[in-house]
């Protein structure tokens, strides 16, 4: 038989041991438990996904999210998915006010993770212009996807138009911004 001063230490040590026994297991279960939503957002916000229908906006540049090589490029449905903001405006090529659609251009570029001051962005029939970044801070300027609910055809200043919503403030009808209003967009460069 153990002596009693034998015995309380053994009981000391199997006390202590299943204390941390129970304190490693309670962390392992409070790591898991937080990591687990934390890698289901990573997963959604760190992936594009490929384009499955016809490609309509490439993005190169300064991105830190791609999808195919060294772009992000996009179908109508992966623009579509992004948050989309609306108004109604007139323009200076339009008649009459119209209700646009489609995702802010401020949120299009922190999807890439895109970093830089100034955007380059071109047109299908050849047209060019910088946009200084700090423009889309500024008003809700959207990548126009519709016009009047119904897809923009090309013919009619789309599939894509970098529109500012001209009515909310004078100071965008002014030759500087309308210059950087670019309909039929292709592609955006991120400077």
């Amino acid at each position: 038989m153990l002596s009693p001063f034998i015995s309380g230490r053994l009981n000391q040590r199997v006390f202590w041991r299943e204390v941390f026994t129970v304190k490693a297991l309670l962390m392992g279960w409070v790591v898991l438990i937080f990591s687990i939503p934390l890698a289901g957002l990573a997963e959604t916000a760190d992936n594009l996904e490929e384009p499955s229908g016809p490609v309509i906006l490439t993005v190169s540049g300064n991105v830190g999210l791609t999808n195919i090589g060294s772009e992000a490029q996009f179908d109508r449905a992966m623009l579509e998915a992004l948050p989309q903001h609306e108004f109604d405006t007139t323009t200076p090529w339009t008649e009459g006010s119209n209700h646009y659609r489609g995702p802010l251009m401020r949120d299009l570029l922190a999807r890439l993770n895109a970093e830089s001051d100034t955007v380059h962005v071109a047109a299908l029939n050849g047209y060019e212009a910088e946009i200084p970044v700090s423009d889309f801070e500024e008003y809700d300027v959207i990548l126009a996807l519709e016009k009047d609910e119904k897809a923009i055809p090309i013919r009619e200043y789309g599939p894509l138009w970098v529109l500012y919503p001209f009515d909310q403030d004078e100071a965008l009808l002014s030759e500087k911004i309308r210059f950087r209003a670019v309909w039929q967009v292709m592609h955006i460069d991120v400077r």
